[in-house]
This record gives structure tokens, C-alpha cells and sequence, in this order.
């Protein structure tokens, strides 16, 4: 309880748009969606449209006109939470509360035992939900990677099924088709205990990646719809990488993406009035036009998103904690803890891709590990500062001042506690290193992954759960093998 001699509790945060700018940008994209429109591939979602007052053109084109949107984002939710498995909910996205977790959908793995680069496994998936079920920061999962080694028409369930049982934590799940969308939300009904304690309580969210801001496919605007009709939290997310789909210009992205998303959003509010979207911007990658590479860590991706769904009040999707790099190296752990401070310091909602390397190509558990650490640096740095009479330490400082010596004080012991002490960060001096093993960085993040996979058991699902969310992993088998 603050006392009236605290200080206010006053978290930094960072911002590079003023007011009038983020206003600047939302009118720019209410201008895009009323002059150039969009084309939406899927006939529902241009019916909705239509009777709401879009004008519908030719092909699919759709120009929506600025007071939907302003309809829209007054109706959807400001505040989304998310549960785990037990129904406990755990996340509100809401305000400036930031949480953690790994990303997707990686086709390739460094492997934590023999560091060799291949293809992603189911195995890795089911390896990956046990260490992220472990590590104290990461708040929620994601698939790690693409299981490689099972039937890819199906690979989405056999990777949900791997998620929810092997760790509590809530899920962000990605499907290859519509489907697999509905197969997946079958599963967490199973886990939460019918689609009532879903809806109520989510344990899950749907990724959703669409072909552009303009551009709507028609699997991504299908998951849309029934995610909303069920009254569960989604992303929608239409990618630009700058330059090639998009503007090069940061601006110019933005407010491309921005009106994307908001179409989105005026689609999803129609289909059932207060569908909980999470906002994402649209990916905003810079495309390095020396190798033509999509890179993930450059400095001027993401923030401005984050900027406008606080401009919104609306639960936003971030992106941090990866690299570029090919390794966990230098660059790899310079990269991880600059995107994930920025996005912390921006007031991103949800940073996924935590452990992500060769911008989304490869993921590594000792690149996540070595993550969780950093996450677990910048929440102390994040924390407000107690002042008080007991913190300003007035009484002390004129007993144990004179004598230089405050390690006997009794205030001393009492606190000391308070300060952050890591647990893969390297403090020790030369001589205890060096006879420890001089082990990296990395080398100590590898061994923690190890010891996770050799010590920790996540609890697993109910048995008539665990049968019945294989039954339709199996349903699915049958049907498209």
C-alpha cells in the first residue's frame, strides 16, 4: 500500500511520435481505406461490409468508409485477458503491462545437444513447450517450429497438441489453413473444459498473417470470422516489408499497415460486436536492400505499431528478442536485448519471436534461454523506485556514515535482497570463472536448457483430456491422409 510519504511509482517509457503525428497516421488511414479500399477474397466478409454501408466495387474491392472504423474501435474491447490451462488468468493486455514469448514456426533448429543447424522437429516442438514451461519469464508459448517430420497438411495439430500438453502457460497458435484453425480452438475447448470456460477464460489466441494490407486472403478473413463469432482474442496481422508490398518510408508503412489492420477490425466488429482483436500494425520489417534479406532486428521496425494501438487504447502484438544472426553469439545477444528493451520501454502488450535467429529462419532454446535473462533485467530496470523513509535511509546514514561501513548495518541485511541477482550472468572474478570452466555466455545458456529438459516435468492434461484432444488430432489424419 503506497504511503503519503511514497513518491509515485513511475515506470520509464519511451515514445517517438507526438500526438498530433499518431493523429496524422490514423487519418492517413482512414484516407487508404476510403480512397484505395481493400480487396477481401471471401464473399462474407464483402456481405458485411456491404449492408454496414461499404462501397463495393468490381473484384472484391471494398472502400470503407472512416465512420465504421471510428465505430469499430469504439466497440471493440480495450482489455483482453488471457488464462492458463487451469482457467486462472494470468495476462491482461491492457495499460502499459508487458509479457514475453517464443515465436512460430521456424523451419529450421540449432540443436541444443550437438548445436548442429536443421530442419525443426515435432520433437523439438514438445522439448521447447518443456523448457518454456519452465523459465520464469516467458509468459506464453508459441510453436517454437515447424515440425518437419510429420505430415505438414496436419502438422498444426500435432504442433497445438504438443503445446497444450506440455505446458500451463497460455498459447498463441498459428494454422496452415482454416481447418486447422477450427481443429485447434476443438483442443483448447478440451483443455479449458467446453467452449463456455473458452470464451470466458481464453487459454489461447489465433496468429493470423495476411497477405497484405490491401490484399485479404481468404483463409486469413475465414479465421477472423469464426474466431469473432466464438468471441476469441486474435491477431490479424497484414505484413509489409518495406519497399518490395509496402512503403520504404517508416510513415508510409505505418499507415499502410495501420489501415490493413483496421479493416480487419471493422470485419471482425461486425461479425459479432466486441470480437477481442489484438492489434499488431502490420508487420513492419526493413527489407537490407544489399543481400535482399527480411531482417527482424533492425532499429527501425515495430515501435511506431506499438505507438498507434496506445494511440487506440487497444492491446497491441510486438515483436523483440530476436536476431539476425545465423548463431547465439555476440551479435545474437546484442540484438535479443536491444529489441526486447525498446518494446518493454514502448509498452508492447505481447512481444513474441523471444529466441528467434536468421530473421525467422532459425529458433534455439539457448537463444531463449539466454532471452529469459535479459527479460528478467529489463522487468527489474522497469520497476518504479520506492522513495520512503525507510528507502531514503536518513537514520543509517548518520549512524553508519562516519564509520564507512554500512555492511553491519541491520538495514544493510534487510534490503540487500531487493537488488537484481541473475542466474546465467557471469559476476564471479577471474580465478572463480576460470577454475569453474570458463564457460560463455552461451555455453552456461545451453547447459541451463539441458538441465530444464533433464529435471523438469510440466503437468500434463487430465487423461480423458490428453484422449480426447488425440482423437482429433486422429479425426484430422483420417480426413486429409
Amino acid at each position: 500500500m503506497i504511503q503519503s510519504n511514497y513518491s509515485a511509482f513511475l515506470a520509464p517509457y519511451f515514445r517517438k511520435l507526438s500526438d498530433d503525428q499518431l493523429a496524422q497516421m490514423h487519418a492517413a488511414s482512414l484516407e487508404i481505406l476510403e480512397r484505395t479500399g481493400v480487396q477481401l477474397h471471401l464473399p462474407e466478409a464483402i456481405d458485411l461490409l456491404r449492408k454496414a454501408g461499404g462501397h463495393v466495387l468490381d473484384d472484391g474491392w471494398v472502400r470503407i468508409p472512416s465512420h465504421l472504423v471510428e465505430w469499430a474501435l469504439r466497440t471493440a474491447p480495450k482489455r483482453i485477458t488471457w488464462a492458463n490451462r487451469h482457467g486462472q488468468r494470468v495476462m491482461a493486455l491492457q495499460g502499459r503491462n508487458v509479457y514475453y514469448g517464443c515465436g512460430s514456426d521456424c523451419p529450421n533448429v540449432i540443436d541444443v545437444r550437438t548445436g548442429e543447424h536443421r530442419a525443426g522437429t515435432l520433437s523439438d516442438v514438445v522439448e521447447a513447450a518443456r523448457v518454456l514451461d519452465a523459465l520464469p519469464n516467458i509468459d506464453f508459448l508459441m510453436s517454437f517450429c515447424m515440425a518437419s517430420d510429420v505430415p505438414q497438411v496436419i502438422a498444426d495439430r500435432y504442433q497445438m497438441q504438443a503445446l497444450l500438453s506440455n505446458s500451463v502457460k497460455p498459447i498463441l497458435f498459428v494454422t496452415t489453413d482454416f481447418p486447422g484453425c477450427v481443429d485447434c480452438v476443438e483442443m483448447a475447448e478440451i483443455a479449458a473444459g467446453g467452449a463456455d470456460a473458452l470464451c470466458r477464460n481464453p487459454i489461447c489466441a489465433c496468429y493470423i498473417n495476411v497477405t497484405s494490407p490491401i490484399q485479404h486472403n481468404a483463409e486469413s478473413l475465414q479465421k477472423l470470422l469464426f474466431m469473432a463469432e466464438k468471441g476469441l482474442p486474435t491477431t490479424y496481422n497484414p505484413v509489409v516489408l518495406r519497399g518490395t508490398n509496402g512503403p520504404v518510408t517508416q510513415a508510409g508503412a505505418v499507415a499502410f499497415g495501420n489501415a490493413g489492420e483496421l479493416a480487419g477490425l471493422v470485419i471482425a466488429q461486425l461479425k459479432r460486436e466486441g470480437a477481442p482483436i489484438i492489434l499488431t500494425g502490420g508487420t513492419q520489417d526493413m527489407l537490407d536492400m544489399r543481400t535482399t534479406q527480411d531482417v527482424y532486428a533492425a532499429p527501425e521496425n515495430r515501435v511506431l505499431c506499438v505507438e498507434m494501438a496506445h494511440y487506440y487504447n487497444m492491446p497491441i502484438f510486438g515483436l523483440g528478442g530476436c536476431s539476425d544472426s545465423q548463431l547465439p553469439d555476440e551479435q545474437a545477444l546484442a540484438e535479443i536485448s536491444l529489441s526486447l528493451l525498446t518494446e518493454t520501454l514502448a509498452g508492447s502488450h505481447l512481444i513474441h519471436d523471444v529466441g528467434y535467429l536468421a530473421g525467422g529462419m532459425t529458433n534455439s532454446l539457448e537463444s531463449v534461454v539466454m532471452a529469459d535473462e535479459v527479460i528478467h533485467w529489463i522487468r527489474r530496470f522497469t520497476q518504479g523506485v520506492e522513495v520512503s523513509c525507510e528507502t531514503l535511509a536518513l537514520d543509517v546514514i548518520h549512524e553508519f556514515g562516519p564509520k564507512g561501513d554500512f555492511l553491519s548495518s541491520l538495514h544493510t541485511r534487510a534490503h540487500f535482497r531487493e537488488d537484481w541477482y541473475p542466474k546465467l550472468i557471469e559476476r564471479q572474478r577471474w580465478e572463480n570463472w576460470s577454475a569453474a570452466g570458463g564457460k560463455t555466455f552461451r555455453q552456461r545458456a545451453r547447459e541451463r536448457a539441458l538441465k530444464v529438459l533433464e529435471t523438469h516435468q510440466p503437468e500434463p492434461l487430465p487423461e480423458d483430456m490428453a484422449k480426447a484432444i488425440q482423437g482429433v488430432v486422429d479425426r484430422a489424419a483420417e480426413k486429409y491422409l
